[in-house]
């Protein structure tokens, strides 16, 4: 058997009436390779009644990789960037040693009645660079290659596969596909012996050693076995894993680290909001403050 660990669909509210499904961490298994944060925001209609706001907020730690299937969002972060995320585009933010940023909908997207939907998740930065300088970077949807093999559309957004690479910098060896193909149709993807893998079906039905899995379920495989599927409906699913990093790492809230100490400083530094720490983000009157627990 391949398949180590099926995680079902779990609802989260953001705040401002923002849901998402959010399949890590997880009790059962906190992180995939290097992927220790796994958010599917939407499908969600923005109106003139309704705007997406995540207000500003902090990171340490980690990279955040934002990419949509449909719709746009504003990007802001304490570094200056401002910009718009397109549906098939990556940002990667990486916070290094502190960051804050805001993502929201702009007021014209209400008029035309827009769906935003597409996953945020969080890479755990390897020890050597859990405190490296913040910065951003941003990838056109044109950048990102894609081919077909045997039925399948796949998009490569980071990571290498069949000797595709994608041009999105990673810190550690990890990989990130997308897999959109017809009802019948097989895909197969021969992981590392040394990666971790997941699926993750963000639409449609795929089966898997014979079971079959719906929409917002994230399966697991074991360690060095090939991820295989097969679609039930039309469908689109999202392969990612890597290497394992070799110390364990703690979450709290938005902070991530090797060492406890640090999230307790980063907790003060934002509590009391030390600008010199995590920056203003350009624009943005409003942040989160520090959960209570």
């Amino acid at each position: 058997m391949s398949v180590s660990l099926v995680i079902p669909p779990r609802e989260r509210d953001l705040g401002d009436g923002m849901m998402v499904r959010r399949a890590l961490p997880f009790v059962h298994k906190r992180m995939v390779g290097p992927f220790i944060f796994w958010d599917h925001m939407g499908p969600v209609k923005i109106s003139s009644t309704f705007e997406m706001l995540v207000r500003s907020h902090p990171h340490i730690g980690l990279s955040t990789l934002t990419y949509l299937f449909s719709g746009e969002i504003l990007h802001r972060d304490s570094l200056g960037n401002e910009l718009k995320i397109l549906a098939g585009e990556v940002n990667w933010m990486t916070a290094g040693r502190g960051i804050s940023h805001s993502e929201r909908s702009t007021p014209e997207h209400g008029q035309n009645n827009m769906t935003v939907e597409g996953i945020q998740l969080w890479i755990a930065l390897p020890k050597s660079h859990e405190e490296v300088a913040p910065s951003f970077v941003h990838y056109d949807a044109h950048e990102l290659p894609m081919y077909k093999q045997g039925g399948v559309d796949w998009r490569v957004i980071a990571g290498e596969y069949q000797g595709v690479r994608s041009p999105v910098a990673t810190y550690s060896p990890l990989f990130y596909f997308e897999a959109s193909l017809k009802q019948g149709h097989v895909g197969e993807f021969p992981m590392p012996a040394t990666h971790e893998a997941a699926l993750y079906v963000a639409k449609g039905e795929v089966q898997i050693e014979g079971v079959n899995h719906g929409e917002g379920v994230l399966i697991v495989f074991a360690a060095g076995s090939a991820v295989q599927f097969k679609a039930g409906i039309d469908s689109r699913v999202l392969i990612f894993g890597g290497e394992p990093l070799p110390e364990p790492r703690h979450i709290w809230w938005n902070f991530v680290s090797s060492s406890k100490e640090r999230i307790e400083q980063a907790k003060v530094e934002w509590r009391d909001q030390r600008e010199q720490k995590f920056g203003k983000v350009p624009k943005e009157q409003d942040f989160i403050p520090l959960p209570e627990n």
